[in-house]
């Protein structure tokens, strides 16, 4: 390249970075963690600023929800400032809410649409809201009998007050009677609200063992909705073998790495975590390339659904994105179910190999939200992302017309892609 060639090169990146705000000067940043974020922050040669400074003077916050919740709200930023949440996340990622947009999608596709189409839908089990439905939810207990119920507080992660049931007065707090929300008590504390969930009683297990996998979605807009799917993810195993004789063992059914740690025969150097690549390899092995394409389509269209079912009520804002952690589980028929989304989920790392997954993660949000104005708009793949949806689906590069499939969302995705 000639010395006037990469001249202007740099003066037009100049240009970008004023037009923005930023000039030539070192991007500043703010983060409330203290994990693989900061290092990922500090390793682009941002500068940081510190947590007491006012806000005007930081381009990029990776802020908490509690920030978000307290500050957003009455903060000025300037144009090209990027924030890592958006205002009302939660519509998405607690588990009430989740589960309450996806059914008022379903219902309208059902009307819009047809039965067909909404069965399209079923991605989610069986779901109900307590103590608010639980009325509603003791119809369905009773004409199920003996169906395996998984309770979930809406407000807690990583495993914290989950446990199975089957019984009905195994859930003492919301036994009729005991709550009577037209009648409420001023001075008596309101009870826990939790989610109460039929549990998938034929996972599919890997060496007896159940397993979750966590999958990473980048949005960046929602006024138009634009998705990016990350190619690293990873599976979560339980500790130890699956059993139904079992259903108050969590080393059992719970896959959350916070449980498992705690188990006693629990191997650090081992953990209970496998790739995306290395799950994807093993399963193709033991079913063959189109039935698990079929499995990661069906999860392809989880992602944009589930995003299609809080498009028109998220507070859409230029300032904002959001790095989602997707939990998918696997049944024996390797059909996907949604077990929930998170809004911070988590990226402190658990071994070498998980810290490495997470710095390039990250690495990569921060080139797709391209604070730097290096992009042209019009990439595809951006690191480990791919583009799914901008607006309607992507078709990949090497993809023609002929193998557009509208039943397909996310042609353009490559999640746990054996080659990159």
């Amino acid at each position: 390249m000639s010395k006037t060639s990469g001249s202007n090169k740099n003066a037009n990146y100049v240009s970008k970075l004023t037009k923005r705000g930023i000039g030539d000067r070192a991007i500043r940043f703010k983060c409330s963690l203290s994990n693989t974020i900061l290092d990922v922050l500090r390793y682009r040669g941002w500068q940081e600023v510190q947590s007491d400074s006012s806000n005007n003077e930081w381009d990029f916050y990776w802020c908490d929800i509690g920030w978000m919740k307290e500050y957003f709200d009455h903060c000025y930023m300037e144009e090209h400032v990027r924030i890592c949440h958006f205002r009302n996340h939660y519509e998405l990622t607690r588990k009430n809410l989740m589960v309450k947009n996806l059914k008022r999608m379903k219902k309208q596709i059902d009307r819009e649409l047809g039965k067909i189409e909404a069965s399209s839908w079923d991605f989610f089990p069986t779901t109900f809201e307590l103590p608010s439905e639980y009325h509603i939810f003791v119809e369905e207990f009773k004409r199920n009998p003996g169906t395996i119920w998984i309770m979930k507080p809406v407000a807690k992660s990583q495993g914290k007050g989950i446990f199975l049931f089957r019984k009905l007065k195994d859930i003492t707090d919301w036994k009729k009677g005991e709550y009577r929300p037209s009648q409420p008590e001023p001075d008596k504390e309101a009870p826990e609200t939790y989610v109460v969930s039929r549990y998938i009683e034929n996972p599919y297990l890997i060496g007896g063992r159940k397993f979750d996998i966590r999958i990473y979605v980048l949005v960046i807009s929602y006024i138009p909705l634009k998705v990016w799917l990350y190619r690293g993810g990873f599976a979560r195993f339980s500790n130890s073998r699956f059993s139904l004789d079992s259903i108050d063992d969590a080393f059992v059914h719970l896959t959350n790495v916070a449980v498992q740690k705690t188990a006693p025969d629990y191997d650090p150097d081992k953990g209970c975590k496998w790739s995306t690549q290395q799950l994807r390899q093993y399963l193709m092995a033991k079913h063959g390339y189109e039935k698990v394409d079929k499995m990661f389509k069906l999860m392809d269209e989880i992602y944009i659904k589930s995003l299609q079912s809080v498009q028109k009520i998220m507070i859409n804002d230029k300032h904002c994105f959001e790095l989602y952690g997707y939990d998918i589980l696997l049944d024996t028929n390797l059909k996907p179910w949604l077990l929930e989304v998170n809004a911070s989920p988590s990226l402190t790392a658990s071994s070498k190999e998980d810290y490495e997954l997470k710095f390039g993660l990250l690495d990569d949000v921060l080139n797709v939200i391209d604070i730097e104005s290096r992009l042209t708009s019009k990439e595809k793949h951006i690191g480990g992302f791919d583009l799914i949806w901008d607006d309607g689906p992507v078709m990949s590069d090497d993809c023609g017309m002929d193998c557009i499939n509208t039943a397909a969302y996310a042609s353009n995705s490559h999640l746990a892609a054996l080659r990159q």
